[in-house]
């Protein structure tokens, strides 16, 4: 057995990402690691999660399975784009700010036009203002919006407003897609179903992130109109997002939509963040820097008063907007919680 230092596994809050695999995704990778099983699709897994996807979205979308959340949105975009086509995004979204210019490679370069958005949300009216900026041919032709749900600062777009992004959409001949690395928590968050956050409010495609709530890899792309998701599954092997042993992406998702666990697992990650925004806000020197409507929390405190929290062993991120952000998964534990807030209070005084 590989010997880690143990100070290594403490659980962390700088990103959900750090957590393990929750028991249901693990029991089903065990389950399907069992005897000889056709490859690359072909297996019952894959349809098992295909049908999970239409029954829990309540419609007949196109399904398809990708390693990582970089690849689902980059190669959704490029499928809804040609080269010369523009992508409306805002100044926070995640294929702006961290993806390594993965959306203009996948499509042969089509470009990210971007908006100054308030908490990472795109509004109707920057799409309009990008959409009709100019109409010349020598500017890249708006195509897309994209919007990620939830943001990157923990915000969620309501029904009201993807239905007004969606209207401007179409005002504009636009395609809406969506990148929803952490769409279940705000399907937990607002209390809705996935249909009524998607394609009921008009969106085409969807990317659902798995590996933030639960899973070990794997993210679903949706496509809402089928007519788009034609020649998809020679982007995903041409861009090396075809599994071979398929099944082990698959049949995670079919117990994790079948048991209710990636709802299960996102409203608990959303408590602990409401837990502790809750417990931070009797701390001094301290604030909240953003609502906080997910399961991601951004404090704005001093940099001697981070430091310090720093160097009592917690990790964590400034890289937006110099808040520190400490994000929350589906095995938080609240007295781990408890021992960050009191040594965020120490270091604070």
């Amino acid at each position: 057995m590989m010997d880690v230092d143990s100070a290594e596994l403490v659980q962390q809050f700088a990103s959900d990402n750090y957590a393990g695999i929750c028991p249901e995704a693990w029991q089903a990778m065990e389950s399907a690691n069992h005897g000889h099983v056709t490859s690359y699709g072909d297996d019952p897994w894959t349809t098992l999660a295909s049908n999970a996807f239409r029954k829990l979205f309540e419609t007949e979308c196109e399904v398809f399975l990708v390693f990582n959340g970089t690849a689902a949105n980059s190669l959704a975009l490029a499928s809804l784009c040609q080269s010369y086509h523009g992508v409306i995004c805002c100044d926070q979204a995640h294929v702006e700010t961290d993806e390594c210019g993965a959306p203009e490679f996948f499509s042969n370069g089509s470009k990210l036009l971007v908006a100054q958005s308030v908490h990472g949300k795109l509004t109707p009216a920057s799409i309009h203002e990008l959409a009709t900026k100019r109409s010349d041919i020598h500017y890249p032709k708006p195509r897309v919006a994209t919007i990620t749900q939830s943001t990157e600062t923990g915000q969620v777009y309501t029904v009201k407003e993807l239905q007004a992004i969606s209207a401007a959409c179409k005002a504009h001949g636009l395609l809406l897609h969506m990148d929803g690395a952490r769409f279940a928590n705000a399907c937990a968050s607002l209390g809705l179903t996935p249909a009524e956050l998607s394609w009921k409010c008009g969106v085409d495609v969807l990317g659902f992130g798995g590996t933030k709530n639960g899973m070990a890899v794997g993210e679903a792309v949706l496509f809402f109109d089928r007519v788009l998701a034609v020649d998809f599954d020679y982007r995903c092997k041409q861009a090396g997002q075809l599994a071979s042993k398929m099944r082990f992406l698959a049949a995670p998702w079919v117990v994790m939509l079948e048991s209710g666990a990636w709802l299960r697992n996102a409203t608990h990650a959303n408590k602990c963040a409401q837990y502790f925004a809750k417990g931070v806000a009797g701390i001094p020197n301290v604030s909240i820097a953003s609502p906080v409507e997910a399961n991601v929390v951004f404090l704005t405190a001093t940099g001697d008063i981070l430091d310090r929290v720093n160097k009592r062993g917690w990790k964590f991120y400034t890289f937006i907007g110099g808040a520190a952000r400490f994000m929350f998964a589906w095995d938080t534990d609240l007295a781990r919680v408890d021992a960050l807030l009191r040594d965020i209070a120490e270091c604070a005084r």
